[in-house]
């Protein structure tokens, strides 16, 4: 969890870090453009001022004699030094610092020669002072004859920068200061959760499935903790579910070797008496039939839990399936005085099944039918299709399902009751269903009867 904070305060900081120094890279730049254009505007409008004054009333002068005068004049209303070139570029006056007769070749100096206004930053060579100038032509009438260069340091420019500069460097360091302390307890949010998720799961992981993760927040970690807590008492359920089960299977076996033993030992000590033997056989062989018959649910759950049941298909007539079955269990009908009707849709069209997966699901259902249904009940099989599926239906009018009980009996080892057997018959009949394509439902109410319909895609 230590490398995850980290992780999370180090993106949150380097996102704050970036967005404070690009945001403050460019307010001083913004700033120092703002101040430079400032200077430059007052400069460029005294320029102008001088070379109005030039072109008005100085025009038709010669420019090296009355170059003294005007810079005598305009430099007594300006802080900015003051040079004065000829057409050529020579200097003929200028601020102390520079001698007359210099050849002053920058491209402010050249623009302004060439008839347009110039300006031009650099470095004062002697001092490395940085500096701005402002270049104005001078013209008797479309003729340039000369211009005036106004000059002035940017140093003071330069220190308020450096003071804004120091000043947003303070604002940025608060920032990223409080950013840390928010990254910190954003991450705290996300990592204290999983940290206690993580310890709950080592719990869960030991068998104490009765330990539950807290929920902070409604979130992502939130539906975590749930999904969680959801699975450790799904794993609760199914363990208990399981236990009943090996109790109730170890009952189940039990019983039919208890009596298949019993008679054993009857038999042996009264092999002259045929009744008795037929009776003691006609019990072991139907106890035999009912171990036979868990011991194929338990190997049918077997494949089921490792995803092995397979299916070989073939093309299946439907009709001629469901009168076998009909005709199989009619005996056991009348044996128990249960009304049994058929009623199979004509020219039911064949369907690509597991033959005998399929009888044993609808073996199944019916021995579910008739183990609850009461002597005078009746027992009807249904068959029809439409364009899309073909429909089986199993119902009775026997002792029904609860509505507690009823969404949960298609469950691996759940029993409705004491009577409902191992508790993986149906869950093996919907797995096998599943695997065909189609879908198995129960319809019930407690004391109505119940309602299995098969629905198998043509």
């Amino acid at each position: 969890m230590q490398g995850i904070r980290k992780r999370l305060v180090t993106s949150y900081l380097l996102v704050i870090f970036l967005t404070v120094f690009i945001l403050e890279a460019l307010l001083l730049i913004g700033i120092r453009q703002y101040y430079v254009d400032n200077v430059k505007e007052i400069m460029r409008q005294q320029a102008e001022v001088t070379a109005n004054f030039y072109n008005l009333y100085l025009a038709g002068s010669d420019l090296v004699r009355e170059a003294p005068f005007l810079y005598d004049s305009f430099s007594q209303v300006t802080t900015a030094q003051v040079q004065i070139v000829d057409q050529q570029g020579v200097l003929l006056v200028a601020s102390p610092g520079l001698d007359r007769g210099e050849q002053v070749n920058l491209p402010d100096v050249q623009r302004a020669l060439a008839g347009e206004p110039g300006d031009w930053q650099g470095v004062l060579s002697p001092t490395n002072e940085p500096i701005l100038a402002v270049t104005q032509p001078l013209k008797a009438g479309e003729q340039v004859v000369g211009a005036v260069r106004l000059l002035t340091s940017l140093t003071g420019v330069n220190e308020v920068i450096q003071r804004v500069a120091l000043l947003l460097v303070t604002i940025g360091l608060a920032v990223l200061l409080l950013g840390a302390g928010v990254s910190m307890y954003l991450s705290s949010t996300i990592t204290r959760p999983v940290e206690r998720i993580t310890g709950v799961a080592l719990q869960m992981a030991k068998g104490r499935f009765n330990e539950r993760a807290a929920k902070d927040y409604d979130d992502e970690i939130g539906k975590l903790a749930d999904t969680l807590n959801y699975m450790a008492g799904e794993i609760a359920r199914q363990d208990h579910l399981k236990n009943q089960f090996i109790a109730s299977i170890s009952h189940e076996l039990r019983t039919p070797l208890t009596a298949i033993k019993g008679w054993a030992v009857t038999l042996r000590g009264s092999l002259e008496n045929k009744a008795e033997m037929l009776a003691g056989l006609t019990i072991i062989e139907k106890e035999s039939d009912r171990l036979t018959s868990l011991v194929e649910e338990l190997l049918d759950f077997s494949k089921l839990a490792a995803g092995k049941i397979t299916l070989a298909r073939d093309l299946v007539n439907a009709g001629e399936l469901l009168s076998s079955l009909a005709k199989m269990v009619t005996p056991r009908a009348l044996r128990q005085g249960i009304h049994l009707v058929v009623d199979i849709q004509e020219e039911i069209p064949a369907i690509q099944a597991d033959a005998n997966r399929l009888k044993q699901v609808l073996i199944n259902l019916l021995d579910n039918a008739f183990k609850f249904t009461p002597t005078g009940g009746s027992i009807s099989i249904t068959a029809l299709s439409n364009n899309q599926a073909l429909i089986i239906r199993v119902s009775d009018t026997g002792a029904g399902i609860a509505a507690n009980h009823l969404p949960r009996v298609k469950e691996r080892f759940y029993k409705a009751s004491a009577h409902s057997g191992s508790g993986l018959g149906l869950a093996i009949c919907d797995e096998i269903i599943k695997l065909h394509g189609g879908e198995l439902t129960l319809a019930s109410e407690g004391g109505q009867g119940t309602r299995a319909e098969v629905m198998l895609p043509l």
